[in-house]
Parts: C-alpha cells; structure tokens; sequence
C-alpha cells in the first residue's frame, strides 16, 4: 500500500511539473526575441521522393503559412536542410535535387540555411552560434519528420535554454514498425508531439500561433 501511495505521489509531482511547463508557455507572444526554425522540408519527403511522408504536401501548405506570418513582421528565419555526407554542396544547392528544399517554403535572399548530417540541427552546424548572435531567446519550430529532426532540435533547443514552441500541423512523419508492429503515421506523429509538449515546449497550431503576432 505504501509503495502504491509513493508511486501515485511520484506521478502526481510529474503531472504537477508538466502542467506547471505548459502554464508557462502559455499566451508567450511572437516578438523581436523569436525566430522561425523550419527543418527538412525538402524533395525527399514528398511524392516521388526518397522518403516520402504521409500529410508532407498539408504540412508544406501549413508551413508556408507560418513563413509568411513571420517574413510579414519582419522576423528570422532560419532554414534547416538534411544533406548527407555523400552529397555534395554546389553553389549554395545540393548538387542532388531530392535534398534541395521545397519550392512551397523556398529560403528568401538574406534567410539564414543550415545544413545538417544528423538529425539534431545543433550537432556540428553554426545554429546555435548564430541564434546567440541575433540575440533569440524563442524559437518556433516545424517541419520534418516530426519524430525525428523535428523532435530532435525541440529537446536540443530546449536544453540549450531556448523557449520552444512546436506547430503540429506544420510537421508530418511516415509509419514505423517494431517488435512486427505497424505503427501508423497519425500515431508516431503524436506520439512525438506528446513527448514535447509541456516537458520540451508547448505544441500548437498554426491558427493559434498567428494569434499571438
């Protein structure tokens, strides 16, 4: 009985902690001190590429939303691109087109680009550098896939002592399958978003977020 209450308290505190995170997070507004960090939307993840992902085409659309709510305040933007060490980098694009970024979201002059070998975006790459430069305390986070680059920079960011907020309808991931169970994309989508949300920063939509512009 005794182990049983210590248990239920111990979750009792953990439940305390993540609501007490989201509390925090809550109404934090778009200002000077925020950045747009869009990951991985590239030819790979769509129809007819590598990887492709289930809802790549809606998280693109929605994505776009976001950079253009961001671009109209006049506030950065930094992409983030997948590119392997095999594929090489040729005036400014990798010379591969499935790893290019996606016309929907397509850098704008002057738009800061990273790119990556690995699916932290702050593993041997300058972000990090250049957010403290540019004096960003918040970052606002989208893109692909969600369970992995996407959820990978949330955590990273957060441990860094960023403020992180994740646009769940602005990302998109594919099934996966363990132990010979199929999980469906939807679920590894939220399983991801779950694991986010009020430990590593706050999830919400793309609606929710212009409201705070």
């Amino acid at each position: 009985m005794n182990a049983m209450m210590k248990s239920l308290g111990v979750l009792a505190l953990l439940a305390a902690c993540a609501l007490a995170a989201q509390a925090d997070a809550k109404g934090t507004a778009v200002g000077p001190d925020t950045a747009l960090l869009v990951i991985d939307i590239q030819n790979f993840y769509f129809e007819g590429g590598l990887v492709p992902l289930t809802g790549s085409v809606e998280a693109g659309d929605q994505a776009k939303r976001v950079l253009e709510a961001f671009r109209a305040k006049h506030l950065p933007v930094i992409h983030v691109r997948h590119v392997p060490k095999s594929v090489a980098i040729v005036d400014g694009e990798p010379a591969d087109p499935q790893y290019r970024i996606r016309p929907v979201v397509a850098p704008a002059a002057g738009e800061k680009i990273v790119s990556k070998r690995y699916a932290n975006s702050f593993r041997e790459t300058d972000l990090r550098e250049h957010l403290q430069k540019a004096g960003i305390k918040k970052l606002v986070i989208l893109g692909m896939q969600t369970h992995m680059c996407v959820e990978a920079a949330s955590r990273a960011a957060t441990d860094l002592g960023f403020e992180v907020t994740v646009i769940h309808d602005a990302c998109a991931t594919r099934p996966l399958e363990f132990g010979g169970e199929k999980v469906p994309a939807a679920q590894v989508h939220a399983a991801a978003l779950a694991a986010i949300n009020g430990t590593y920063g706050r999830v919400v939509s793309v609606d929710q977020l212009l409201k705070e512009f």
